[in-house]
């Protein structure tokens, strides 16, 4: 309550009557005039009424002091013993809390940053959005609920905003240890069939000792290692890049019984294979118009190192030529079919038949390349079905098609068949959709028995006209018609003879992506997708392992002809295994290194400092099997000592102005009486 004046003169005004008023006062008590006392307290009445005093009274409110509660839900606190304790404490502070009338929580839950593909955990950040609105003075403490891994610690001398204890409510046990494993060192890109080296580590943390550990590598979903690790020590591990494309190197440590979580015993590295330059082997029969076609594509191919021989001069074609007059070579065989026939990636025969420039023998040299591992594409022509035909070779027990002796001469439009409309090798080419198809016709096929393998082009008829074939460990392929070239000239507009001889040629040589069954998955951003790849019928759901262990089935659905697709935006993030049928693979979903899975023990070392410095408390939620919280103790002014045993809360001084209540002293009736009352009270005594 106050007095304020609101006078109807300026105050100069008022002081010159003060001025005069004191004088007169003077003057009267000087001479003894009768009644200068009353004379004095009308003037004071009189100037007293001119100031206009107002009695003024506001009407204030108390403010609630805030307290901020950060609650950890980051991925390392999915335990379910850490699930319950946190569930367990947050519900008893709100319960203590609601003691205090005065004292307003704001619970703020934290959980991994979905925008992002590197999960941290980020609690100073939001405790920083908490209380942006509020002045600090209000602020009456923080209180964190968390395992103790935050990400985005301040500097302990800078300010957090406000003057009030920080405390740490840490769930978790004191006693817990974490075995985890990670690649500290590793190549992006590596040289296939080249050796590459890497390095692992393997940490137990909150345990010392323990002996070795075991840690299985697999390529590809195929194992190919153990190790012996020494815990907190760098290991070297050379390996092999098997093939071209992406390579998915997967690493797991055994567990130990009791430790935190299984969830980092798995560590996985994508290393993608470069293939050296392709060697390959291209043997023309004789000179013909599709020969050019052949050769062009191969060597526009920077990554193709192209071997390529004509048959010029047959054994039987004797025209009386000398030999030393010959600008000929003479046909390396034994040079290319034993003693380098390993070295090359793909073997092409381009209308060659047998004609005595390879021995017999050499065919089943052939043979035997194709069923270690080694390509051969077989681009046949009219002497396919004649009797020198290759096919009367020991190549045979490789071929899928046997030709019948017969050559069907006929225009008709190469289509894919049902199997080639899934097969990677032929789906999607460019104008395979329409009927007839966007491309021109060719005009002479090979017949063939029914062939093994897919049939994935067709001629008219239904006549097989390009037969892809596993053979043992090798692959075949076999293209019955040399009128490809026809498409290379542009004939009828043409056709999509890059794409299919390319694709051809890959799939030859195992490329990933053409595989006929294939399972795959990658992560964009925080999105899984995984891709299923058939030229069967529908495979059914897909089933998703989530690094926290829990699995989810989803169904698949068709995305194309061939490929069924799910799509999932994930909540967690780290090493997803993603298993269809016999089929399986594992996509990273977020940063490798993301700092949430780096430890996953709970401590009171982050927040112990921050603790100390504001005089707040750091302790543990569990006591046994139960939760137990320290008591609140709410304080006025400054904390300046650290409590122990209970959490300080510094309650706020601060309160809102609501309204003011003004009352004027001379104003009104109240005034005129009082005037009255003085200007009577001076003639009553003047008149004695």
């Amino acid at each position: 309550m106050t007095i304020e004046f609101a006078p109807f003169f300026s105050w100069p005004i008022l002081a010159v009557l003060a001025v005069l008023a004191v004088i007169l006062a003077a003057l009267a008590f000087w001479r003894g005039v009768r009644g200068a006392t009353l004379r004095t307290l009308a003037l004071a009445a009189l100037l007293l009424a001119l100031a206009n005093p107002t009695l003024m009274q506001e009407d204030r409110e108390q403010l609630s002091t805030i307290v901020p509660v950060i609650v950890d839900r980051s991925q390392s606190q999915e335990t379910a013993q850490r699930q319950q304790q946190t569930d367990e404490a947050l519900a008893s502070l709100n319960d203590r809390f609601s003691r205090y009338p005065r004292i307003e929580t704001r619970v703020v839950e934290v959980a991994d940053d979905g925008d992002t593909d590197t999960p941290s955990t980020k609690l100073f950040t939001a405790l920083r959005s908490a209380i942006s609105d509020v002045p600090p003075a209000r602020i009456g403490g923080a209180v964190f609920l968390t395992d103790g891994q935050i990400h985005d610690l301040p500097n302990i001398n800078q300010d957090l905003g406000f003057n009030a204890p920080v405390h740490g409510l840490i769930t978790g046990r004191p006693d817990e240890f974490d075995r985890r494993v990670e690649v500290v060192k590793a190549p992006r890109f590596g040289i296939v069939g080249e050796e590459q080296e890497l390095k692992l580590r393997v940490f137990d943390d909150g345990r010392q000792g323990g002996g070795n550990a075991q840690v299985t590598v697999r390529m590809n979903g195929q194992q190919i290692a153990t190790l012996q690790m020494r815990p907190g020590l760098e290991t070297p591990f050379a390996f092999t890049v098997p093939r071209g494309g992406n390579n998915v190197m997967e690493f797991s440590v055994a567990e130990l019984p009791g430790e935190v979580t299984t969830a980092n015993n798995r560590a996985v590295h994508v290393i993608d294979g470069i293939r050296q330059n392709l060697r390959v082997l291209l043997v023309s029969g004789e000179p013909h118009a599709g020969e050019r076609a052949w050769r062009n594509l191969l060597k526009s191919d920077a990554s193709v190192d192209l071997v390529h021989f004509t048959i010029l001069r047959p054994p039987e074609k004797q025209d009386g030529t000398p030999i030393n007059e010959l600008s000929l070579i003479a046909f390396p065989t034994r040079e290319l079919f034993v003693e380098k026939i390993k070295d090359f990636d793909l073997i092409i025969f381009d209308r060659y038949k047998h004609r005595g420039v390879l021995p017999i023998l050499y065919y089943d040299y052939i043979a035997q390349y194709v069923n270690s591992g080694g390509a051969l594409l077989i681009a046949a022509g009219p002497e396919h079905a004649g009797e020198d035909s290759i096919a009367s070779t020991p190549l045979e027990q490789v071929l899928p098609a046997t030709p019948t002796g017969d050559i069907h001469n006929a225009a008709f439009y190469p289509h894919l068949s049902e199997a080639g409309q899934k097969h990677p090798v032929t789906r999607g080419l460019d104008g395979s959709s329409q009927t007839p198809p966007g491309w021109g016709r060719w005009f002479r096929t090979v017949e063939v028995a029914p062939p093994q393998g897919q049939t994935v082009m067709e001629a008219d008829g239904d006549r097989p006209l390009l037969v892809l074939n596993r053979q043992g460990e090798g692959r075949v392929a076999m293209l019955l018609s040399d009128q490809g070239w026809l498409w290379a000239r542009g004939y009828e507009g043409g056709g999509p003879h890059v794409s299919l001889y390319r694709r051809i040629a890959h799939w030859l040589m195992k490329e990933p992506e053409l595989e006929e069954e294939a399972l795959t998955a990658r992560a964009v951003g925080r999105t899984l997708e995984a891709t299923r790849q058939t030229i069967g019928d529908n495979p059914g759901s897909a089933t998703i392992r989530y690094p926290s262990g829990r699995t989810e089935t989803l169904a698949m659905q068709e995305a194309g002809p061939g490929q069924y697709r799910v799509e999932r935006r994930m909540e967690e993030t780290g090493l997803f295994e993603v298993t269809n049928g016999e089929f399986s693979t594992l996509v990273h979903v977020g940063a490798v290194d993301a700092p949430e899975f780096k430890a996953m023990i709970s401590t009171e070392d982050t927040l112990r400092p921050f603790a100390d410095k504001t005089r707040g408390l750091v302790t543990r939620v569990a006591s046994g099997d139960s939760v137990s919280l320290p008591d609140i103790l709410p304080v006025r002014g400054e904390v300046r000592v650290t409590d122990n045993e209970r959490m300080v809360i510094r309650l706020t001084d601060e309160s809102v102005l609501r309204g003011i209540n003004t009352l004027p002293l001379f104003a009104g009736f109240a005034g005129l009486s009082a005037l009255l009352f003085a200007v009577a009270a001076m003639w009553w005594r003047e008149g004695r």
